[in-house]
């Protein structure tokens, strides 16, 4: 087993062990159901590896793993309460499961129980920790919503988009590690240098989520081929093909991703057809490359032995390894 299976394993016991049993049921019942439904455990197995760069103790820094967990569903169970989504990584959400006010209660103690567990954490700096979650939760919430304002606005710069995934999907992830390495009493400039790793890695993700959407195998990235340009979606990509684009072909473009979908595979192959034509594609692969570089670069600052860095040189590499 390796060192990033190890922290899995370790990681699941502890959520198996903090399995809620209290009452009323109707609340926490939705709260186990979430946190159980499986998932990659990203966030807080970068935050036990960000403090095992430092130490060789994770379990100390437990509580704050499954904070971090516990917020990111948290999140998941409002989004899809805003999305009307039926279906969360292969199963009914859980408005959809139970309803809707279950699901924005449960949210809601959810959120509760992540500073909870934070608190638990054996270390001085709990003030410091409080602080960096304060600032991720809030970037989180802002990045949800700049995400429901672009799916009004016609116009869309990608610096826009960077900034929307940056707080969307990276500050949880950067949030976290940097918590983790404070938590292992890592010096300041450490701290930060792990942060920006995991802030440049969680925008390369995204940018090759994008990609999946439109050139993945679906049987390989779990999800339908397309969904983003089903669901009008802003992504790099299609800000990208905006930029490059002529006139004619912008036009042409930006009103397919402001219109309803009324034949889905049609306006996938259409979409699609104007990507190739541009190269999109390649840009997309580019720009996703330069973010891994910097994400590197940080790491490589970091004042630790290079086989100490090697599990998170693997969980990134697995990352971005994802076929397409």
């Amino acid at each position: 087993m390796n060192a990033i299976e190890k922290l899995r394993e370790l990681f699941l016991t502890y959520l198996n062990d903090n399995h809620i049993d209290q009452s009323p049921v109707e609340l926490y019942q939705p709260v186990n159901y979430i946190m159980e439904l499986g998932g990659k455990r990203m966030r807080p197995i970068m935050l036990l590896m960000a403090y095992s760069l430092f130490k060789d103790d994770p379990e100390r820094a437990l509580p704050a793993s499954y904070a971090i967990e516990m917020f990111h569903n948290f999140s998941l169970v409002h989004d899809d309460i805003m999305d009307e989504a039926p279906l969360r990584r292969g199963k009914p959400t859980v408005h959809n499961k139970f309803d809707a006010n279950t699901g924005i209660l449960s949210g809601d103690v959810m959120l509760i129980l992540s500073y909870s567990s934070l608190m638990k954490t054996d270390t001085t700096k709990k003030d410091a920790l409080v602080l960096l979650f304060n600032d991720i939760a809030t970037k989180v919430c802002e990045g949800q919503q700049m995400d429901m304002n672009f799916e009004t606005r016609v116009e869309v710069e990608i610096d826009e988009y960077i900034k929307m995934i940056s707080y969307k999907t990276a500050a949880l992830l950067a949030g976290g590690m940097k918590i983790g390495a404070l938590i292992a009493d890592a010096e300041e400039k450490d701290a930060n240098l792990v942060f920006d790793f995991a802030w440049n890695i969680g925008i390369a993700f995204q940018l090759q989520d994008d990609i999946l959407d439109t050139y993945g195998d679906p049987k390989k990235f779990g999800k339908k081929v397309g969904g983003d340009i089903v669901q009008n979606k802003k992504t790099y990509l299609v800000l990208k093909a905006l930029e490059l684009a002529n006139e004619e072909t912008a036009t042409r473009l930006n009103g397919l991703m402001n219109t309803p979908t009324e034949n889905e595979n049609e306006k996938i192959e259409t979409v699609k057809e104007i990507f190739n034509s541009l190269d999109i594609r390649r840009e997309a692969e580019k720009l996703k490359k330069a973010y891994q570089v910097k994400a590197f670069d940080a790491l490589d600052a970091v004042g630790v032995s290079e086989e100490r860095k090697q599990g998170l040189v693997d969980i990134a590499n697995q990352l971005m390894g994802r076929e397409v």
